[in-house]
């Protein structure tokens, strides 16, 4: 198994040096050169194992044997040793049509830690292997953050600095991630929002000589070991409900801002998983969705909304997409990337559209119906959506057929979003260790939007 950038100009390398890469060299994303192809037996095989088994089993598809098996069930066993429920990522059935894969179960109550806390080991396991310096660089539109820092806050080795936007994430977003004091983490709070928090992480990893220099690594989605493990949740989602006797049709509805969780729902399903349908939810920054429906892929203005982690106009996935689409043709995707920067916009042909349109069901929710969603779940079936949660039901309500079964993914604790939860008047008890963030003292530095700051105070902390 070797990795491939997505523009073309990167010689095949291997799962380490793709983690330590990011993105890619010549400014694309990696990928898998071939992704595994599954069969029913081997399907069958794995529908009774544990997370932490399947986890196992998928990542030894994509290590190309770099990690001893041992270790590397060590790194899967301590990573989800973590979280609160025994299986991990449990489903709740809430109707006969509708199930919900929780991933909030991990230490920061987000679906994120299902990804970070296995990379945050990862990266630890390398740095001790390779006695070598690991500087994370992030962007968080509010969950990655708290995340990426739970995942490496005290390791020797490591020093991991965050960009969030200022004011834009959740009060529980922000204490997350600012209250931790270890001293091997920054806390950038940028004025502006997180697309030009994600800017100016994606073009200082652009600058090679930069990146090298001050041995920067990603903990955002660029970093394909991101995708690779969050496509576990899918295959044990999908076989948790074929233990329970419901394996035909089984759709996904995914709430996302960046593309990257339901990119990792498209590889599980290239991979052999038999997804019926994929549901792309977004909220009222919907380039996604326009996208899928239309073919244009171009920011609109900015929108606050309810769910404020898919506030994203630029969404970093989108570009290993379109590598899919165009059937691994690197240089059509560099021309397509390089006329965006230029532009703003892409425009795909009607043929196209077409298959796009196969892969993906997409619809925008606003922020009232957003709303509606969570007071409608909670009033008739006792269950409390957070906002973005809602947007993926919501999304599965109009998008699904009669007898089909959707999992809608669950990406948060509704905590974390209690702002937008009391507009409707539904009161919620914090869980002990969100209750415990609002006494301690915050770290944090209220940061211009620019490179050059973002470089001083890096230069500063490293």
């Amino acid at each position: 198994m070797k990795y491939i950038s997505t523009r073309g100009q990167v010689a095949p390398i291997g799962f380490i040096d793709a983690i330590l890469m990011g993105l890619a060299d010549d400014g694309g994303l990696l990928v898998p050169e071939q992704l595994p192809q599954l069969s029913d037996d081997t399907l069958k095989q794995w529908q009774q194992l544990t997370y932490q088994e399947l986890a196992l089993e998928i990542f030894s598809l994509f290590v190309n044997n770099e990690i001893p098996r041992e270790d590397l069930k060590k790194l899967v066993d301590d990573s989800y040793s973590t979280f609160r429920h025994e299986e991990v990522t449990p489903v709740h059935q809430i109707n006969e049509g509708l199930y919900v894969l929780e991933l909030f179960h991990g230490p920061t109550f987000a679906f994120k830690d299902v990804a970070l806390q296995f990379l945050g080991n990862l990266y630890s396991y390398i740095s001790r292997k390779n006695n070598s310096i690991i500087h994370i660089l992030g962007a968080t539109s509010g969950d990655t953050g708290a995340s990426a820092i739970e995942g490496v806050r005290g390791k020797e080795g490591i020093r991991i600095c965050i960009l969030h936007p200022h004011q834009k994430v959740s009060k529980v977003q922000e204490l997350q991630m600012t209250t931790v004091c270890d001293s091997n983490v920054l806390n950038l709070s940028v004025e502006g929002t997180f697309d030009d928090c994600q800017r100016i992480i994606k073009e200082l990893f652009a600058d090679v000589d930069f990146k090298h220099q001050y041995h920067l690594r990603a903990i955002n989605s660029i970093n394909i070991a991101r995708i690779l493990a969050q496509t576990v949740y899918y295959f044990y989602a999908y076989f948790q409900l074929a233990n329970k006797g419901q394996a035909e049709k089984i759709s996904f509805s995914v709430p996302t801002g960046n593309f990257g969780d339901i990119f990792a729902g498209y590889l599980a399903q290239k991979m052999g998983l038999p997804i019926h349908k994929l549901i792309l939810a977004t909220n009222e920054n919907n380039i996604l969705a326009r996208f899928v429906n239309e073919g244009l892929y171009q920011p609109g203005a900015f929108r606050g909304t309810y769910s404020p982690s898919m506030d994203i106009q630029v969404a970093s996935n989108f570009e290993r997409y379109l590598f899919y689409l165009y059937e691994g043709d690197a240089a059509t995707v560099t021309s397509l990337m390089s006329q965006f920067k230029a532009e703003g916009r892409i425009v795909i042909p009607e043929d196209l559209l077409k298959r796009v349109q196969a892969d993906f069901s997409a619809y925008s929710v606003d922020n009232e119906d957003c709303l509606n969603t969570i007071q409608e779940y909670y009033e008739k079936h006792g269950y409390l959506l957070d906002p973005h949660t809602a947007c993926g039901v919501a999304a599965s309500d109009k998008l699904a057929a009669d007898g089909e079964v959707t999992v809608a993914l669950s990406t948060a604790h509704p905590a974390k979003f209690d702002e937008s939860i009391q507009l409707r008047n539904i009161s919620q008890t914090y869980p002990e260790q969100i209750q415990a963030l609002f006494d301690k003292p915050q770290n944090q530095i209220v940061v211009d939007g620019t490179n050059e700051e973002i470089k001083k105070q890096l230069l500063t902390f490293f």
